[in-house]
């Protein structure tokens, strides 16, 4: 018996999950960790503010001198670029997983004491309980976070995938006794 076995036995409470990830649930996972880091929250106010200062500058540059110059246009074209990410960015990122997402198709997913065993057709990952030891609830799934300072390791799961008879309160429950919930 090895020691994934062994945790399994201890803990013996299991949720399974059969699902394909979409471009909305990454999104919704990217938004959950941009609120729970601190670059994420930077962003979420440096962003607007330096768009919303370089739309200001280039049209009060252009106003004062009532010609259209370049730099003012480039400055209010920043300050748009700026409001873009600010407004879309998470659906942007995820809109550049939809390859992958669509090659990796059905996952079906295992929660138990010993952690996330995520396989598809083609890949079987392991998520230790110590490599994401976070996590936060959305509207749609539960989203895994690593402990590093930028939260790069993330696992997404939409609660939509979850199998009877579990449910969500059965995953959340399994969650809240391993990992910390922000």
């Amino acid at each position: 018996m090895n020691t994934n076995d062994q945790a399994v036995l201890r803990d013996e409470r299991t949720v399974e999950l059969v699902h394909r990830t979409t471009t909305a649930d990454i999104a919704q996972a990217l938004r959950a960790r941009e609120a729970h880091t601190a670059a994420g929250r930077r962003k979420r106010w440096a962003f607007p503010l330096a768009g919303t200062f370089g739309i200001g500058v280039g049209v009060l540059v252009t106003v004062s001198d009532g010609t259209v110059s370049g730099a003012s246009m480039g400055l209010v074209a920043a300050g748009l670029l700026l409001w873009v990410i600010t407004l879309f960015g998470p659906a942007l990122q995820a809109r550049a997983f939809r390859g992958l997402l669509e090659r990796t198709g059905e996952t079906r997913t295992v929660v138990d004491g010993s952690g996330v065993r995520l396989t598809s057709a083609d890949s079987e990952t392991r998520v230790g309980w110590a490599a994401q030891p976070r996590y936060v609830e959305t509207a749609d799934t539960f989203v895994m976070l690593s402990d590093d300072k930028g939260a790069v390791g993330m696992t997404v799961l939409p609660k939509r995938g979850i199998l009877p008879p579990a449910d969500a309160e059965a995953l959340r429950a399994l969650l809240d006794a391993h990992l910390r919930r922000l």
